[in-house]
């Protein structure tokens, strides 16, 4: 899957440019099992959910969206402009449905950190200077006081049912190159630090989890120099190992298990579970914020590509794999990707969707009997 993706700035203004237009009159009601955490089920937009779409997920039994608030939509132009308007839009969307966010910070900006044109991505993370730590810092602060517990935008918006977000994801997938360029454990780290310092400032609440670590990129076993992917498991080793005390600066570890087979889901969950078992961090919370097959026709070239039936049957067998080891696995949360097929921005984006347009899958069935 080494492929999956290739613009995530691309990807990330698209989402939130098309949320920023949506419709925000409309009410769901569901609620979560009874034997699971709150806000346990979530799904991964490609495109923006119209508002009888974000209806229909919350109906269906979905707690959560997980979408990007990128710093390059925020502050394209230079570090004294400030443009909300794409985050706005999609927070509000999901307010107005009765949804809650989960946000990734993510996506410097081409005037703080350069971008790498071969994959679309920042060459490295924030941290190698002065002007890029303290814009990230900003960057963070400025989020949790717009969209925080004492948000300005829920005073701006007080039609909105208030669902302040206290929980915000450090970056996606920071071990593989398509979200940074080079990958970078000991940067990654600097990164946590940095945003746990930021966030206690605009709130004392608020909780960081790790950006989605892709389980097992292809490009981790390359052997070239500079290095595109680790495996999710080796680079939370090794930023443990070059950061003393990280294991305090977050509430939660975040996986992204993609693999042919749900059958191959215990492996990768439990390589991470060992990892925080071996830093004396056992107890800490784990998120799956991506996981998915899609739909397209089995291909020999695409081992997520399963036939419409059998995404709905690889939904199933994860779903049911995942609700009954949730405790032992301490997993506070599921997120599918996606809600629905956009071809091009990934080698299955264009199947993945529980949605085909309007038309519901039998994977979309198949996640309702979950998650209400």
């Amino acid at each position: 899957m080494y492929e999956r993706v290739r613009s995530p700035r691309r990807r990330a203004r698209r989402l939130l440019a098309t949320f920023a237009v949506a419709a925000l009159g409309v009410l769901g009601f569901a609620s979560a099992a009874e034997a699971l955490p709150a806000n346990f089920w979530g799904v991964v937009p490609q495109l923006a959910p119209s508002a009888q779409e974000l209806q229909t997920l919350k109906q269906g039994g979905v707690d959560s969206i997980r979408v990007p608030i990128s710093w390059d939509s925020v502050q394209s132009t230079g570090p004294h402009e400030w443009n909300w308007s794409d985050a706005d839009g999609v927070i509000g969307a999901a307010a107005a449905a009765r949804l809650n966010v989960l946000p990734f910070l993510s996506s410097a900006p081409a005037w703080a950190v350069p971008v790498d044109r071969r994959v679309g991505s920042s060459k490295f993370l924030p941290v190698r200077n002065g002007r890029q730590r303290g814009g990230w810092k900003r960057f963070v602060i400025e989020a949790i006081r717009r969209y925080g517990p004492r948000g300005v935008f829920w005073r701006e918006h007080p039609e909105l049912p208030r669902l302040a977000i206290r929980a915000w994801q450090v970056w996606n997938e920071p071990n593989f190159k398509y979200f940074v360029a080079r990958p970078n454990p000991a940067e990654y780290g600097k990164l946590v630090n940095l945003t746990y310092a930021a966030a206690k400032a605009a709130d004392p609440g608020a909780k960081l989890i790790l950006g989605g670590l892709f389980a097992r990129p292809i490009e981790a076993t390359f052997h070239v120099r500079p290095r595109q992917a680790y495996f999710a498991s080796t680079f939370l080793q090794q930023m443990y190992r070059s950061t003393p005390g990280i294991k305090s600066k977050f509430q939660g570890v975040a996986l992204h298990p993609y693999t042919g087979s749900w059958k191959n889901l215990p492996a990768r969950i439990e390589e991470v579970r060992r990892v925080l078992k071996a830093n004396h961090d056992a107890g800490k919370a784990m998120f799956l914020t991506e996981m998915g097959w899609s739909s397209e026709p089995p291909s020999r070239g695409d081992s997520f590509a399963k036939g419409i039936q059998g995404q709905a049957r690889e939904l199933k067998g994860a779903f049911r794999l995942l609700v009954h080891n949730q405790r032992r696995w301490h997993i506070r949360g599921v997120y599918w990707f996606s809600v629905n097929d956009y071809a091009g921005l990934c080698n299955f984006c264009g199947g993945t969707g529980l949605f085909h347009g309007e038309a519901p899958k039998p994977a979309w069935f198949a996640y309702k009997h979950f998650a209400r």
